[in-house]
């Protein structure tokens, strides 16, 4: 039973962390009236203590060393907001835990691999590890599979999990402007890292919440097999043109399903229909699909990028601990999750979207259909547009469903042929 007054510590003071202490400040009243709980910040870390902040934060309380804050304040709940996937993110959280001290964190690179870990230490020392805003950012999609479909037997999770990729895609279509171009304008608003965005553009970040969503949905462990993931860096204006040309738009979707009893993950642009409900999300706003018996179809949607979005997952995970609640982190007993058995990704299949820019001379066509059927995969439908002043061609194929292997070996045929003149963009089809 957690006491009346609560101690609070947050570590991490970037964008979220910093939002983050702005609401538990300004919010105390309303948290004691939904809960009955008293809440009171008594200590905070960053790695600078001077770093101009969009609000002020109380210096008093501030540790340069986080693990001196376990040592030296009786702490109840604990926000970790550093994100890494190991070091000092991990350290805090594992000592946390074993000091029976509630721990709220956003970090998926941490959960996606330690938290079978960190899962069984929680359960051992009777806390809560709560980490609804790992996934989906203010979407209460965690919950919703713990709590509000916990009684269904779910098959399939999909979605649009990344903002910042969404973002980017979707003013790329409205702006007719380049990836780089768009990508900067998103750095500008906040929705991309300024320094490195890479692990929201190729495709990690959303794998991460994949993982989590996972064994969440269908009781397993978490699956360390290495999987299909691609991000958006090679799609380009004229691939979102053409696809819209196609009755189409580009989405980056995480998907996980269960098929024959095997676990399926995978992370990669593609084409939707215009009018598909995932193919009307757009900006950062993120949609997660959940597929199940005898719930059906669920669907939910909300922002998926940003402090504002993420603080409000963190703030629902205080309020389920202030209210008494101690749950197994993914739903139930670690040991009754079961290892996941991977699904052979080579054996799926999808139609395919391809762009080759290719010399333009007699015979190229054949070249390339001749290794289509090589690979025994059959062509839909051709566009071919020259661009007469370079000398070049861009040929876009429409294909009918291909296996994995195939296509990958198709695409390794087309690298080295010597009149593709630049690496082939491929696409799957959802």
């Amino acid at each position: 039973m957690i006491k009346k007054n609560v101690n609070i510590a947050v570590i991490g003071l970037g964008q979220v962390g910093n939002y983050l202490l702005n609401e538990l400040n300004t919010k105390k009243k309303d948290i004691e009236l939904k809960t009955g709980k008293s809440i009171k910040i008594v200590a905070i870390s960053a790695k600078n203590k001077n770093k101009k902040r969009k609000f002020k934060i109380n210096k008093s309380i501030f540790f340069n060393n986080p693990l001196d804050i376990l040592k030296n304040k009786s702490i109840d709940v604990l926000f970790e907001v550093i994100g890494q996937s190991d070091g000092i993110s991990k350290k805090i959280v594992e000592t946390a835990i074993k000091n029976k001290i509630h721990v709220i964190t956003p970090n998926k690179a941490l959960i996606s691999k330690h938290g079978d870990y960190l899962s069984r230490l929680a359960e051992m020392y009777k806390v809560n590890l709560e980490f609804e805003a790992s996934v989906a950012g203010g979407i209460p999609i965690l919950r919703t599979i713990k709590e509000g479909l916990a009684t269904n037997k779910l098959n399939k999770v999909y979605g649009i999990l990344n903002g910042t990729c969404n973002y980017i895609l979707s003013e790329m279509e409205k702006s007719k402007d380049s990836f780089l171009n768009v990508l900067k304008k998103a750095q500008n608003l906040g929705y991309a890292e300024p320094g490195n965005p890479k692990l929201d553009l190729n495709g990690y970040d959303a794998f991460a919440k994949v993982r989590i969503l996972s064994s969440l949905a269908f009781n397993n462990k978490i699956s360390k097999k290495k999987c299909l993931m691609e991000g958006i860096e090679n799609v380009e204006y004229k691939d979102i043109e053409i696809a819209s040309q196609l009755n189409f738009k580009i989405k980056l979707l995480g998907i996980t399903e269960i098929i024959n009893g095997k676990l399926f993950e995978r992370v990669h642009p593609a084409l939707v229909k215009k009018d598909s409900y995932i193919g009307n999300v757009n900006g950062v706003m993120n949609a997660v699909i959940v597929e199940g018996v005898p719930v059906g179809e669920s669907v939910l949607q909300g922002e998926g990028a940003g402090p504002s979005a993420t603080s409000s997952a963190l703030m629902s995970d205080l309020l389920s601990i202030l209210r008494g609640n101690i749950k197994f982190p993914f739903g139930l007993p670690s040991n009754k999750r079961k290892n996941p058995i991977p699904y052979n990704e080579k054996n799926s299949s999808n139609s395919l979207y391809l762009r080759l820019e290719v010399k333009d001379k007699p015979g190229v066509l054949s070249e390339i259909t001749t290794l289509l059927s090589k690979n025994k995969i059959s062509i839909q439908r051709v566009i071919q547009t020259p661009y007469n002043k370079k000398k070049l061609a861009s040929i876009v194929i429409i294909t009918h469903k291909a296996l994995e292997f195939r296509s990958q070996n198709l695409i390794s045929s087309l690298k080295k042929n010597k009149n593709v003149v630049k690496k082939p963009v491929l696409i799957r089809l959802f």
